[in-house]
């Protein structure tokens, strides 16, 4: 994929993907415009001083507003839909708000890129999709349905829209590894099950994911990495071994161990070296979109608790040594600019 001359946009572009996709675009190519499309101006100014390419554009505006959509989509090539609301228990707390965001939105960014004749869109979904137990993962399975219909709907139109899955990323917003790197100041860290086990992917792993989809993507795949399985238990004695470490029970809307493909999904999901696909179930899905795809074993299912890449304590001390170093540099790239 060629992103030199071309116009992409980022949704949500201020969060902590879409500041490390900007810095991989930026590095990579010279796209005519690179638009961040967010609600948040103080981010977008904070984001705007670590970065000094003129290429940039930074638009307010929220994807439940459709007419700033056909605004910020005007001659865009391609989109990378990152803005949703994700905390769990905020979701359980505020489910209309949730839905405008994460479904109405979705429903919104789907509508304007055909309009505009946008080419390729991927949309960013998450672990918590698959047999979702939570507000939040219903409102992204949904999400995800309105994005792999899309392509149906686009008719004859060029726009094409697939889905990207993953896990934990590791040091993002509101994520469990800034929250324990803080909690070890106090000498206790808080686990909500000790037998709790969550999938883990760097920024760097789910930017790549992202710009890698964009290359191999026809239009109405959902991409899962192979990616790595830890326990909280361990994660804790990674970041603070010598804390003590207190149970105080499963959030609500919370579930033990995390799913990134389900078992019914796996009966139409294909196997490649890095990733699986879960392909849609559309009569326009044609064997030539397999690419050399293989079909996973009968009853084939992809959850973190059966994944047999965990992270032993060592890895999880290395992959949080590379997140504190990419925090210290991202401190100094800003103060410098």
């Amino acid at each position: 994929m060629d992103l030199n001359g071309r116009t992409v946009l980022i949704t949500g572009g201020t969060g902590s993907l879409g500041k490390k996709l900007t810095r991989k675009i930026l590095s990579r190519w010279h796209p005519k415009r690179l638009i961040i499309l967010s609600r948040d101006e103080l981010k977008q100014s904070e984001m705007a001083q670590s970065f000094a390419d003129p290429c940039l554009r930074f638009f307010i505006g929220d994807v439940r507003d459709k007419d700033r959509l056909y605004r910020a989509f005007d001659g865009v090539d391609f989109i990378i839909h990152a803005a949703a609301l994700k905390q769990v228990p905020a979701a359980e707390y505020n489910p209309f708000e949730a839905i405008k965001t994460n479904v109405l939105g979705a429903q919104n960014v789907i509508d304007v890129a055909v309009d505009k004749g946008v080419k390729r869109v991927v949309a960013l979904s998450t672990d918590k999709a698959a047999n979702p137990i939570n507000l939040y993962g219903a409102t992204k399975l949904c999400s995800d349905k309105l994005f792999i219909a899309g392509n149906s709907y686009a008719g004859g139109k060029p726009t094409r829209f697939s889905v990207v899955r993953y896990g934990n990323v590791v040091g993002s917003r509101g994520s469990v590894i800034p929250f324990f790197l803080k909690m070890r100041e106090t000498g206790v860290l808080p686990i909500t099950d000790p037998r709790m086990t969550r999938f883990w992917i760097t920024l760097d792993q789910g930017a790549e994911l992202v710009l890698s989809s964009f290359e191999r993507m026809k239009g109405g795949e959902i991409f899962v990495p192979k990616i790595p399985s830890a326990g909280m238990m361990d994660v804790a004695r990674a970041i603070a071994p010598e804390c003590t470490t207190k149970v105080v029970g499963i959030r609500p809307g919370e579930k033990l161990h995390e799913t990134l493909i389900s078992e019914d999904d796996g009966r139409h999901t294909l196997e490649y070296d890095t990733h699986y696909v879960i392909q849609p179930q559309f009569s326009w899905w044609g064997e030539e979109r397999k690419n050399g795809g293989k079909p996973v074993a009968e009853g084939f299912s992809y959850s973190s608790d059966n994944n047999s890449d965990v992270l032993n304590t060592l890895q999880i001390k290395n992959i949080i040594k590379e997140f504190c170093d990419a925090e210290e540099s991202d401190i100094l790239r800003a103060a410098n600019n």
